[in-house]
């Protein structure tokens, strides 16, 4: 059995100015929002989930991404309503988000 339910991977990595990366698409803060949110649902912890943050991805162009383990299915999202769905259908209901799916 896996450490946690589910293991969430934000790339939150910041390249020079003017490429495009995914802390610049303000995923440093939609990683915090996603943490706090988790943890007002009493879903965070072992047998849980868990929110890390992560270094380069390699997905830039499709950025900015999370990957969410053990499914191993990476999404993209804008703002926190696309987190929000994440959580709500993934992480509590296990749907995948196919409009977001990369």
């Amino acid at each position: 059995m896996s450490f946690y339910q589910y293991h969430v991977f934000f790339c939150c990595n910041q390249r020079e100015p003017g490429a495009q990366c995914c802390n610049t698409s303000g995923a440093t803060a939609l990683r915090a929002h996603a943490k706090s949110r988790i943890k007002s649902l009493g879903l965070a912890g072992k047998g849980k989930v868990r929110i890390n943050t992560s270094g380069c991805l390699d997905r830039c162009q499709e950025g900015p991404v999370i990957v969410v383990y053990p499914e191993e299915v990476w999404y993209t999202y804008i703002d926190r309503e696309d987190i929000d769905e994440i959580i709500d259908q993934h992480l509590l209901k296990g749907k995948i988000v196919e409009r977001l799916k990369i």
